[in-house]
C-alpha cells in the first residue's frame, strides 16, 4: 500500500519523460516525421501569406503617395460652380485639374477604335512618383502641344507608334509616348480600361463634353510647404459635402488601400488554414495508427509502475517535438514561396511589393503548426490514458478509445474554438467566423460519412462468386486497419476544390460565349444625343445591322424618401449611419420610361405599371436590391429632381434584374408617358455577325459620331476571359497548397497501410501466393481508395458548383467535366503508383526476413 501510494503521489520527473520519448522514438522518427509532414504546405502557405502581408502593409505606408500622385485630390461627377471656385484657388502651392471619362478613340493608321479611359490633364500632376513612359521626355511633352500618351497594350494591340495619330473626339493629337504606368494604376485595370492622357486645353475642341456624358473633375494640389493635409480638410469638410466633392489624402490612400488589401490576405489565409486543416484529418489518423502499434509498449511500461499521465505525456512529447520540426520546415519553405507571391499577384497590385523575411510571420507560423498539430494529435493520444497492464494480455485498442470519454469532448471544443478565433482574426466578425467553421465541420462531416456509406456498401455488394483476387482487394476497403475514410476526406476535400474551381471558371466563359454567339444583342451604342438619333438608325441601317431596341434614358437625382430629405439626414444620425451617409441624396441615377417589363426582369414585390392614370403620383419601379439596400418599400414616396424639375412619384413595385444579360438594365424604371419631354439622351442595341462587321461599324460610328460610346461584347468577352484567367491562375496557386497537402496525406496514409497490411501481405506469401497476386490484390485495393476518393470529391464539387450556378450566379449549370476527368485519372494513378512502391520491400524479400526486420 505505501509502495502504491508512493507511485501515484511521486512528482513528474520531466527529464525522464523527455528521456523515455526520445529513446521511444529512435525506431519510429522517420515515420514520426511522415506523420507530421502533413501540415507543412499549410504552415508554407499561412508563413507566405503573412510574409506577404506584413511587406504588403509596409509598402503602402511607403508608397501611398505615389498612387495618389499629390497631397491632396478632390473629385466630383459635375462640375465645381462658382461658389466653390474661390476655395479651390486657394488650396496647395501647386495645382493640376483632369477631366476622366470614357470614349471611343480612333488610329488612322489602320482604322482602328477602342472604348478608353481619356484624362485630359492641365498642370504638372503626377508630384509624386512618374507617368512613366517611353521615351521618358513624353510624359512632360505631351502637355503644351497636341500631343497624347496611349497606354502600351493599346499600341500593341492596333500596331502604332511614337509619332502615330490618334483621334478623340473631333482632335486628332500626334502620339508623343508609350504609357506604361499610371500613379495607381495596376495591369488589370490596364487591360480593362486602357488610359489616354491628353492636354485639358483641348478639351472644347473634342465635342465630347456632350448631355448625359460622365465625366468626373479630379484636382489635384501639393503643398511645397509642411502643412496638416489631414487636419486641413477635416475643417474644410462640411464644404466639400455641400458642393459634392469627395477628398482623398495620402493618409486615407493609405487606410483605404491598406484595407482593401487586408482583406485579401485574409482571405487568402483562410485558403491556406483550409490546406493546414486537410493536413491536420492525416496527423489525427496517422497518429491514431501509431499509438495502436504501441499499446504493446505502454502497456509493458504500466507493467512496470509507469503513470497513465507519465505514459501520455511522453507520447505528447514526441508529438510536441516532431510538430515543432515540421512548423520551422513549413516556416522555411514559406519564406521561399513568399517571394514568388509579389509576381502572381503583380497584375493586380498598384505598387512593388519587396521580399523581406518576416521573423513575425516565420513565428506566427511555428506557434500555429505547433498549436494544430498537438489538437488534432490529442484525439488519439488521450486513449493512453485508458491502457492499463491488462492490455499486453488483451490487446484491444478499440475497448480503450470510449466514445464516451469527457475528454475526447472537450478536444473537438477546443478544436472548434481554435477554428473559430482562428477565422475570427481573419474576418473580425463573429458571424462570417461561425458561418465558416459551420461550413468546415459540414464539408467533413459529409465527406466522413460518405466514406462510411461506402465502406458498408462495398461490404454488402462483395459476392463470393467473385475471383478471390477481387474479393480480396475490393474488402480490404473495409477491413481493420483500411485507410478509406482519411484519403476520401483529405484527398476529396483537394479534389472538390480544384473542380469546383474549373466547373465555375467554364461555365462563366460559355456563358458570355453563347451570349456573344446567339441572335440577340452583342452591341451597344450609348451617350446618342436626341439629334443624333436619326442619323445613328440611319448609319446601322447602311451596315445591313438591326436596331433590336433603342433606349431613352433620363439623368436624375433623388430630392426626398417619404419627406425626408438630405437636410434632414444630416440631423438623423442614426439614419444617416444605416444609409451610409447621404449617398443615395448625392448620386446621380440614369433612369430610363418603357410600359413592358425586359426578358432580364420579373417583378419581386408590387404590380408593374407600365402607363400612368394621370392623376396621384406617378408610379415607379426599383431594382429589387437597390431597394433593399436604401429600406425603400412598396408605397413608399419619393420626389425626383429630373434636371431642375420636381417628378412625385409612388413605389409600385420591385425588380429582379439579371445583369449579366446583353440588355439596357436599370435600378429605376417609370412608366410610358411621363419622361417622354424630360432632357434625355438614347441607347441602341443591335447584333454584329463578325468581327469585321464589328471594326466597320464602330470605324463609321466613331468618325461620323465622335461623342458615341460603342461596347462591343466581343471585346468584353476577350477582357473577361483574360481577367478570369489571372484569377483563377491565383486560385489554382493557393489550391496547389491544398492539393499538395492532399498528395503528402496521400503518400503518409498509403505509407501507413504498408505498416498495418505487412503482416497480411507476409500470410499470404507463406500460404503460397505469388508476387503478381499479391501485387494485383495491392492495386485493386489503392485503385478503389484513389478511384472512391477522387469520385466522392468530384461529386461534391458537381453539386456546389450546380448551387452556386443556381443561386449566387444565376446562370445555367453546364459543368465541363474534362479537366474534372482528368484529375480524377492522376489521383487514381498515383494512388495507385504509391501503393505498390510500397509493397516492393516486402516482395523481394522472403517472408521470415520482412517480419525479422524492422518496418
Amino acid at each position: 500500500m505505501p509502495e502504491q501510494f508512493t507511485a501515484e503521489k511521486r512528482p513528474l520527473n520531466l527529464g525522464w519523460l523527455f528521456e523515455m520519448a526520445w529513446r521511444d522514438s529512435r525506431k519510429n522518427r522517420s515515420r514520426l516525421l511522415l506523420f507530421i509532414s502533413s501540415i507543412i504546405f499549410g504552415i508554407a502557405a499561412l508563413v507566405a501569406i503573412y510574409s506577404f502581408g506584413y511587406n504588403l502593409k509596409h509598402d503602402i505606408d511607403n508608397q501611398a503617395a505615389t498612387l495618389i500622385g499629390a497631397d491632396l485630390t478632390l473629385s466630383s461627377n459635375k462640375a465645381a460652380d462658382t461658389t466653390i471656385q474661390p476655395m479651390l484657388s486657394t488650396l496647395g502651392d501647386r495645382r493640376s485639374k483632369e477631366l476622366s471619362f470614357a470614349s471611343m478613340i480612333y488610329f488612322p493608321k489602320g482604322g482602328g477604335t477602342r472604348l478608353v479611359q481619356v484624362r485630359a490633364l492641365e498642370g504638372e500632376f503626377p508630384y509624386y512618383g512618374d507617368l512613366e513612359t517611353a521615351p521618358t521626355t513624353a510624359s512632360k511633352d505631351f502637355r503644351h502641344a497636341q500631343k497624347a500618351l496611349v497606354d502600351q497594350t493599346l499600341m500593341l494591340q492596333f500596331n502604332v507608334g511614337v509619332g502615330d495619330s490618334i483621334k478623340v473626339g473631333n482632335v486628332t493629337f500626334l502620339i508623343a509616348g508609350k504609357l506604361n504606368k499610371a500613379p495607381g494604376q495596376t495591369n488589370i485595370s490596364a487591360g480593362i480600361a486602357p488610359i489616354v492622357y491628353i492636354p485639358l486645353q483641348y478639351m472644347p475642341q473634342t465635342g465630347l463634353l456632350q448631355r448625359g456624358s460622365r465625366i468626373n473633375y479630379n484636382y489635384y494640389y501639393k503643398y511645397d510647404h509642411e502643412q496638416d493635409v489631414s487636419k486641413l480638410v477635416k475643417g474644410l469638410e462640411p464644404k466639400f459635402e455641400k458642393a459634392d466633392l469627395n477628398y482623398n489624402t495620402i493618409e486615407t490612400k493609405k487606410e483605404s488601400t491598406g484595407r482593401s488589401f487586408s482583406d485579401l490576405t485574409h482571405f487568402l489565409s483562410l485558403v491556406g488554414f483550409i490546406a493546414l486543416l486537410l493536413g491536420c484529418v492525416g496527423v489525427a489518423s496517422a497518429i491514431h495508427i501509431y499509438i495502436r502499434e504501441k499499446i504493446s509498449s505502454i502497456a509493458i511500461m504500466r507493467c512496470l509502475g509507469v503513470r497513465a499521465r507519465e505514459a501520455f505525456l511522453i507520447y505528447l512529447i514526441q508529438i510536441i517535438g516532431i510538430g515543432l520540426l515540421g512548423s520551422i520546415i513549413g516556416a522555411l519553405l514559406g519564406s521561399v514561396v513568399e517571394h514568388l507571391l509579389p509576381f502572381v499577384f503583380k497584375d493586380f497590385l498598384p505598387i512593388t511589393v519587396s521580399t523581406f523575411i518576416s521573423w513575425a510571420a516565420i513565428g506566427q507560423g511555428i506557434l500555429l503548426g505547433v498549436i494544430i498539430s498537438v489538437l488534432f494529435a490529442l484525439l488519439p493520444l488521450i486513449a493512453i490514458r485508458n491502457v492499463s497492464p491488462l492490455n499486453t494480455l488483451r490487446m484491444s485498442y478499440e475497448n480503450i478509445n470510449l466514445l464516451r470519454d469527457p475528454l475526447r469532448w472537450l478536444v473537438y471544443t477546443l478544436i472548434i474554438g481554435f477554428i473559430m478565433v482562428f477565422t475570427w482574426f481573419q474576418l473580425s466578425d463573429w458571424k462570417g467566423s461561425l458561418f465558416f467553421t459551420i461550413g468546415i465541420l459540414i464539408a467533413f462531416l459529409i465527406l466522413t460519412l460518405i466514406a462510411k456509406g461506402l465502406m458498408k456498401v462495398a461490404k454488402l455488394i462483395i459476392r463470393n462468386s467473385w475471383s478471390y483476387l477481387w474479393r480480396q482487394g475490393f474488402a480490404n476497403l473495409y477491413r481493420p486497419n483500411n485507410q478509406t475514410v482519411t484519403l476520401i476526406v483529405s484527398i476529396g476535400l483537394s479534389t472538390a476544390f480544384i473542380c469546383t474551381l474549373f466547373f465555375i471558371q467554364s461555365m462563366l466563359i460559355r456563358q458570355v460565349s453563347i451570349t456573344a454567339t446567339a441572335n440577340s444583342a452583342n452591341m451597344i451604342l450609348f451617350d446618342i444625343q436626341t439629334a443624333q438619333k436619326k442619323g445613328v438608325d440611319q448609319l446601322t441601317a447602311k451596315q445591313h445591322l438591326p436596331v433590336i431596341q433603342q433606349v431613352p434614358i433620363v439623368t436624375l437625382r433623388i430630392q426626398s424618401i417619404n419627406g425626408k430629405t438630405e437636410a434632414d439626414i444630416k440631423t438623423d444620425t442614426a439614419k444617416r449611419k444605416r444609409d451610409n451617409g447621404k449617398w443615395i441624396y448625392k448620386n446621380e441615377f440614369r433612369a430610363t420610361y418603357r410600359d413592358t417589363l425586359l426578358t432580364s426582369e420579373s417583378v419581386v414585390d408590387g404590380k408593374w405599371q407600365g402607363h400612368t392614370n394621370k392623376t396621384g403620383a406617378i408610379p415607379v419601379s426599383l431594382e429589387d436590391r437597390f431597394a433593399k439596400r436604401e429600406h425603400i418599400k412598396i408605397g413608399d414616396k419619393m420626389v425626383f429632381n429630373v434636371q431642375g424639375a420636381q417628378l412625385q412619384a409612388v413605389v409600385t413595385s420591385t425588380r429582379t434584374v439579371k445583369w449579366n444579360k446583353m440588355q439596357t438594365n436599370f435600378e429605376l424604371v417609370f412608366p410610358a408617358e411621363v419622361l417622354e419631354d424630360a432632357p434625355q439622351f438614347y441607347a441602341i442595341l443591335t447584333h454584329v455577325p463578325s468581327q469585321k462587321v464589328s471594326a466597320a461599324y464602330q470605324q463609321a460610328v466613331v468618325q461620323q459620331f465622335p461623342n458615341v460610346s460603342v461596347i462591343d461584347l466581343g471585346q468584353i468577352l476577350s477582357v473577361l476571359d483574360d481577367l478570369l484567367d489571372k484569377v483563377g491562375d491565383i486560385i489554382k496557386f493557393m489550391g496547389a497548397f491544398s492539393i499538395l497537402t492532399g498528395i503528402v496525406v496521400l503518400i503518409a496514409s498509403v505509407r501507413i497501410s504498408k505498416f498495418q497490411r505487412i503482416q497480411e501481405s507476409v500470410l499470404l506469401r507463406t500460404m503460397g501466393a505469388s508476387r503478381k497476386q499479391i501485387l494485383a490484390i495491392s492495386a485493386l485495393e489503392y485503385f478503389f481508395l484513389g478511384a472512391l476518393s477522387a469520385l466522392t470529391g468530384t461529386l461534391i464539387a458537381y453539386t456546389g458548383s450546380f448551387l452556386l450556378a443556381k443561386y449566387s450566379f444565376d446562370i445555367p449549370f453546364n459543368a465541363d467535366l474534362l479537366p474534372a476527368s482528368g484529375i480524377f485519372a492522376t489521383i487514381t494513378l498515383l494512388t495507385i503508383t504509391i501503393g505498390l512502391l510500397n509493397s516492393r520491400g516486402i516482395l523481394n524479400k522472403p517472408p521470415l526476413e520482412v517480419l525479422r526486420s524492422d518496418v
